[in-house]
């Protein structure tokens, strides 16, 4: 018997087995990121109560009900909330980066409105939102600026500097920008819930129908079309 032809033999057979193992990994792997591609589209909402859902009964937030309202035309979009109450700009960018974590297309960016009722500079609301704005971009994610108006009982110079960050910032790095995220329901009783400051389901009803032509602007972009 020669073992060494025998050895040989053995070391031949693993190597075509192995080769073959190798081919069935790659094969396998070009399926999973084929699926992926196919998977749709991924879109975090990042922002503050509203969007997070403040007050409401589950599926009646922002980015739910916005889903709902595009599944018959979306049928693989994913819209992920991540929306904090109470959030701040600062906190939006303390939160950034596991709050948008890898494989996302697109952030819709809603952040603000606690810096103005605070009466946070707006120059650090600013630049807040210039750096996740940046962060974004770097990774190939989207952006969907949201805009957001101070209280008028802040004064006319705090209020003009501050409503002047997001279409600053919408120009500046030529981002798809919604100007005013409460357009439609501020100032409706009808809309609101009792603190006069977060929409009712009737009201997100109404916002999501008033972003929708942006969104789709949005989805476009994000597709290539």
């Amino acid at each position: 018997m020669n073992f060494n032809s025998i050895a040989r033999e053995r070391s031949v057979i693993f190597r075509v087995l192995f080769a073959g193992f190798v081919a069935l990994l790659l094969l396998a792997a070009g399926r999973m990121a084929s699926a992926a591609s196919d998977s749709g589209l991924k879109i975090v909402v990042l922002g503050d109560s509203l969007v997070a859902g403040y007050g409401l009964g589950p599926g009646e937030g922002f980015p739910e009900q916005m889903a709902k309202s595009l599944a018959k035309s979306r049928e693989k979009l994913e819209i992920i909330n991540a929306g904090v109450s109470g959030d701040t700009s600062a906190g939006g960018l303390a939160r950034l980066d596991w709050s948008v974590p890898e494989k996302i297309d697109g952030v819709i960016l809603e952040l603000g409105a606690n810096d103005a009722l605070r009466g946070l500079a707006p120059e650090l609301t600013r630049q807040n939102l210039e750096k996740m704005i940046i962060s974004l971009q770097q990774r190939d994610i989207e952006v969907l600026l949201v805009g957001m108006r101070a209280p008028p009982n802040m004064g006319k110079l705090y209020e003009d500097d501050f409503n002047a960050i997001y279409p600053d910032l919408a120009e500046k790095y030529k981002l798809v920008f919604y100007p005013f995220f409460l357009e439609g329901v501020v100032a409706k009783p009808e809309l609101n819930q009792a603190d006069a400051m977060h929409p009712t389901a009737e009201g997100v009803g109404v916002i999501v129908e008033r972003f929708l032509p942006t969104m789709e602007i949005f989805l476009r972009r994000l597709s290539g079309d």
